[in-house]
């Protein structure tokens, strides 16, 4: 399918995206990386979905193009939920850092009560203010300790199956059920059925 309609993802993150690109490469569209320096906006949200709106808004504004920003994170039920929104700024700005965090919190806590949802909010946003959310959950299980060398973030303690994490598990399988695969088959369908009208705006 002919590339079209390009897209800027609002993060500096380099894993979300080759992330972002393979799970949407099938899209009419070109998924391209922001390319400013330094933080892109405060995330000053309390929600995933605020969160996401303000990185992707930031970016089609002061870009003139079309944006996609996703805020994601790790719930564990067995910490109310936490971190949450704050995953990726725990305890540290250094995702290391916050997962250790979690393993040690949860240290003492039985296995059957390690349950944990990853989610992720994607938002895109229009140069002229419009705005579309799209959101995928993955349940699953934090692990005792890191295993696999893929993936970023959480993916080394979150597991599906209770045996492997995520990390340790082949790309094209993680982006099959992940929660931001989730998320971007929701905006993959919309894109899809929105392109011609996006096109002419």
């Amino acid at each position: 399918m002919q590339k079209s309609s390009p897209l800027m993802l609002a993060s500096h993150n380099p894993g979300k995206l080759s992330e972002f690109q393979f799970l949407l490469r099938d899209l009419a569209m070109t998924l391209v990386a922001y390319p400013e320096r330094g933080e892109i906006v405060a995330e000053t949200g309390t929600t995933y979905q605020e969160n996401a709106a303000l990185k992707a808004h930031a970016v089609a504004r002061t870009q003139g193009v079309y944006a996609l920003a996703d805020d994601s994170g790790v719930e564990v039920d067995a910490l109310d939920g936490a971190p949450g929104v704050h995953s990726a700024r725990f305890v540290s700005d250094d995702p290391w850092t916050n997962t250790r965090e979690i393993l040690v919190r949860l240290m003492d806590v039985p296995w059957e009560k390690r349950t944990a949802r990853m989610r992720s909010v994607l938002c895109l946003a229009s140069p002229d203010g419009q705005e579309w959310f799209f959101e995928g959950v993955l349940e699953g299980y934090i692990l005792g300790w890191p295993r696999g060398n893929n993936g970023f973030g959480v993916d080394p303690v979150f597991s599906v199956d209770g045996s492997s994490s995520l990390a340790e598990l082949p790309p094209d399988e993680k982006n099959r059920i992940s929660h931001r695969a989730l998320a971007a088959m929701r905006f993959g369908q919309f894109w899809s059925g929105a392109r011609d009208e996006i096109s002419r705006l």
